[in-house]
């Protein structure tokens, strides 16, 4: 028996010796991007709000009864616009009695200063007392004195006249008004009776952190990014329905302390307002134009996945035809590609199709990134009898 087992293992191993060994698989078939250098303006999303250019709260500057209100509510006023009248009788009651003291004292002044001119003739020839001369001249000078006072006088109930007609102080959009007719209002009242609004231009308050400062300030001084001008960079608008802005606007100024509470500096940009579109208090998104890297490096988002660290990685097709795994640093979105700042470097091929055939270290064989070989691919594995693309 044993004779017999040994015969058929002896018969066995020439046909062990002849099984082939398996055939290695072909390398993957992917598509790459060639990262190069390219300018990139870099530009800043900040959330912001609307401010109106200039406010006026509307007070009353006299005492008294509202009349008549002479506005629209919503409408635009223009400066020294009439909005309110205030009942005017005691106030025009005091002006034309601030008149009568005025003719009273001029006529006193008229005979004051007939009477020291004849005494100023007869004092020399011993006429009239030098006393009597000197009483004559001091009533004349205190005649004087009570027509400037009653002048003034008259200056001030006819200035408390004309604030019976409550005066827009700029030209604006006008909002609802406070009070009606009847209403009784006083020169003291803290209230505001109307607020005027200058809508055109507007101002965008927007906050933008105090590291990402120091960060293009760094780039400044490195040479790295090429500004617009001091204080002249071109700010756009993202409106809250997520259309944007049709008329651009510029970078007014930078708050030169940082808020302790939030680490944040603030910015003020001026938005020409024609169409009345932008309203105080409206929230939006605002667009800093921050300067150009002359030498960014961009990868297609579709090319970076995440690594359970959250660290962003791409595949790099080697000059050996092995896949390399690269961890990036990125810096932003723009569009749909990733500013790269680390871990890529010009020249490089990044795999953007086939991420699923290749692993680090494998063979591939790649072709130039195209969206004619993207459409292609689509094709190819949608026509009838194409295997399933793998998921």
């Amino acid at each position: 028996m044993r004779k017999y087992i040994a015969v058929l293992l002896a018969a066995g191993a020439p046909l062990a010796g002849c099984k082939k060994k398996p055939m290695a698989p072909p390398p993957a078939q992917v598509s790459f991007v060639t990262i190069v250098e390219q300018p990139v303006t870099l530009t800043t999303e900040l959330p912001g709000r609307v401010v109106a250019h200039r406010i006026a709260e509307v007070r009353p500057q006299a005492n008294g009864v509202i009349l008549k209100r002479l506005f629209a509510e919503g409408s635009n006023v223009r400066e020294g616009q009439p909005l309110y009248q205030i009942d005017p009788a005691t106030y025009q009651a005091a002006y034309q009695n601030a008149q009568a003291v005025v003719e009273k004292d001029s006529a006193t002044l008229l005979s004051a200063a007939s009477l020291l001119n004849r005494y100023s003739q007869l004092v020399s020839s011993n006429a009239v007392s030098k006393q009597d001369f000197d009483n004559a001249q001091a009533a004349e000078q205190s005649a004087q004195a009570d027509l400037s006072s009653a002048k003034a006088a008259v200056e001030t109930a006819r200035i408390n006249l004309v604030y019976t007609n409550v005066l827009s102080p700029i030209a604006g959009r006008i909002g609802r008004s406070s009070v009606t007719e009847g209403a009784l209002v006083t020169a003291n009242q803290t209230s505001p009776l109307a607020v005027v609004q200058q809508l055109d231009p507007v101002y965008v308050d927007a906050v933008q952190p105090s590291a990402t400062l120091l960060r293009l300030q760094r780039e400044y001084a490195d040479g790295q990014l090429t500004t617009a001008g001091k204080n002249q960079a071109l700010v756009r608008l993202v409106l809250e329905d997520g259309h944007p802005y049709e008329h651009p606007g510029k970078l007014q100024f930078s708050e030169v302390t940082v808020d302790p509470g939030t680490g944040s500096v603030s910015l003020r940009a001026v938005f020409p307002n024609p169409q009345g579109t932008l309203l105080p208090g409206m929230f939006v998104h605002e667009l800093v134009q921050e300067g150009v890297d002359e030498d960014a490096l961009l990868v297609p988002q579709r090319a970076v996945t995440f690594d359970p660290k959250g660290e962003p990685t791409a595949y790099v097709l080697g000059k050996d035809g092995k896949v390399e795994l690269r961890t990036l640093k990125t810096d932003r979105a723009i569009g749909d590609q990733w500013l790269v700042t680390d871990g890529i470097q010009p020249g490089d091929r990044v795999i953007v199709e086939g991420l699923q055939k290749i692993a680090p270290g494998a063979p591939a064989e790649g072709v130039e990134f195209s969206s004619a070989t993207a459409s292609g691919a689509m094709k190819s594995q949608n026509a009838p009898g194409a295997p399933a693309s793998p998921r």
